[in-house]
Formats: structure tokens, sequence, C-alpha cells
């Protein structure tokens, strides 16, 4: 049901639902594997879509942590808002990425730990681009993440203002998808591990 959601809104609205099918269950896993569920008690989701991220997110996530979730389609919006209306640590905003700091002050939490994300970057002009890239980084703890997955690398070279980006194709998904981690401390790029069996590019921003 959920998938067959998704692909409707696509059909309807293409520009905004950037994917035809939800994320493979690998994908999911390899995104939410660069996250720290135990010391970590703030998440935000751009693009909850029909919610295969935000459920993992939600089962994973301390009893006290909380997620805040930004889906801009009505349809998919409300969607989600029946999935979790008994889970008050999830929050459903029908609203723009870029306002998420707003959403954060009114629940008198400061930063997130981590910003996930998969709105369409390559569709949004570069000035809103810049705000809501901005904003992230703004918003984010000293030592968070900003996880990316994208069909190309094409928000890299507007995301200058972190100091480093570790990227990693996964070809199991369809479509195969780039998963960008965009570190907002020099410090916790270096002190990531890397898997031995699939080593990821840790590069510097210039």
């Amino acid at each position: 049901m959920s998938a067959t959601l998704l692909f409707r809104r696509f059909l309807a609205d293409p520009m905004k639902i950037a994917y035809v099918v939800p994320s493979s269950k690998g994908m999911v896993k390899r995104v939410l594997g660069r996250m720290d569920f135990e010391k970590s008690r703030v998440f935000v989701e751009f693009g909850g879509g029909e919610g295969c991220y935000t459920r993992q997110i939600a089962r994973r996530m301390l009893p006290d942590a909380k997620l805040l979730v930004f889906e801009l389609d009505p349809h998919l919006a409300e969607h989600l808002r029946t999935q979790f209306r008994d889970d008050p640590r999830v929050l459903i905003y029908e609203s723009d990425a870029a306002h998420f700091r707003d959403e954060l002050h009114k629940l008198s939490l400061s930063h997130a730990d981590y910003v996930i994300s998969g709105i369409p970057f390559s569709y949004i002009e570069p000035k809103a681009k810049k705000v809501i890239l901005h904003s992230v980084h703004d918003g984010l703890t000293q030592d968070g993440l900003f996880i990316v997955y994208q069909v190309s690398m094409e928000l890299k070279g507007h995301a200058r203002m972190f100091p480093g980006c570790e990227i990693e194709y996964f070809l199991a998904n369809i479509p195969p998808m780039f998963i960008l981690a965009f570190h907002k401390s020099e410090i916790t790029l270096r002190k990531k591990p890397r898997r031995a069996k699939r080593p990821r590019q840790a590069e510097a921003l210039a």
C-alpha cells in the first residue's frame, strides 16, 4: 500500500516526489548504519515519503529521542501521521525543510544530531538550495552529520560550508544511489571507521 501511494504521488507531481518506489531494505540499512542511536536524541528527516526511513529510525531511537519529519506532499504527510499517530516521539510537518530549525526551537531543542534527506535537490534552484544547506549546517551539533541519498553527486558542489564528505555508491537499490555524508566537523570525518568490504571515499571540500 505504501509503495502504491508513493508511485501515485510521483505520477501526480514528479518534480516534488523524487522516487517512484521506496528505498530498498539494504539502502535504508546502509544510510542508518551511519547513525549512533545510543548517543543521539534529535533526528530530522527531509522528505519522509511513505516512511521507509522514518519507520526504521523510530524503531532504533531511544524512548526520549525526537524525530522531526518534513514532507510537503499532503497525501504522504497524512499517510505518515496515520502511521505514527501513537508515537509521540515522531512529529510530522507538512512544511518546507528550510524551516526545520524553527520547529526545533519550538520544542526547546537547539540542534539536531542527524539530518537525513531524500528530497530532489537537483530540482531546487541554487539560492533555495544554499538556504537549506546553511540551515542544516548551522542546525547540526558539532559532531553531527547531514546524510543525503540521491541519484547524483550534484549537491556536493553546493555544500562547501561542510568541511568534508564521505561518498558511497550503492548499487543494490532501484535506482542505484549515491549516499553523501556531510560532516560538520573535520574531527568526525577523520574518526569515521571504514568498512573492510566497501571502503568509502573521504574527501575534503575545497
